[in-house]
């Protein structure tokens, strides 16, 4: 007697849990998506109405001539001194104080990249910044 096994191989999987997994990595990643923001800094503009407490001793005047041509000015002199040796008059006039802080003064038509390269002076050295405002 013949006896024959019936073993075949099936071909099929099951698909259920491939789609929960699937379904899983789809709502994973538009969660993360949104958190995920090109325009992390958002950035709320200071009024002009508050007052700092702290007293800049050195200040940093922009002056915007109309023609793209900026000047700097260190402490209010009438002398103007170009971008390379703003950064050496600070360091002499703020090394000797332990806060070093100062403002920086800046017509209202300037740009604000040349305002923030000035920034950019005081984060190389570890200065404070206040950036002076007209009152409303």
């Amino acid at each position: 007697m013949a006896l024959k096994r019936n073993t075949k191989v099936e071909s099929g999987f099951a698909v259920s849990s491939m789609t929960d997994i699937v379904f899983l990595l789809l709502i994973f990643f538009l969660v993360t998506s949104t958190l995920i923001n090109p325009n992390a800094l958002k950035l709320l503009l200071p009024k002009s109405t508050g007052q700092v407490s702290a007293k800049a001793s050195v200040s940093v005047s922009i002056k915007d001539w109309g023609d793209d041509t900026y000047t700097y000015h260190v402490n209010g002199s009438q002398d103007p001194v170009s971008y390379e040796e703003v950064e050496d008059q600070l360091i002499g006039l703020l090394a000797s104080e332990e806060d070093p802080t100062f403002s920086i003064y800046s017509d209202q038509s300037v740009p604000v990249g040349e305002v923030v390269q000035i920034m950019n002076i005081a984060k190389r050295n570890h200065y404070k910044v206040i950036l002076a405002t007209q009152p409303e």
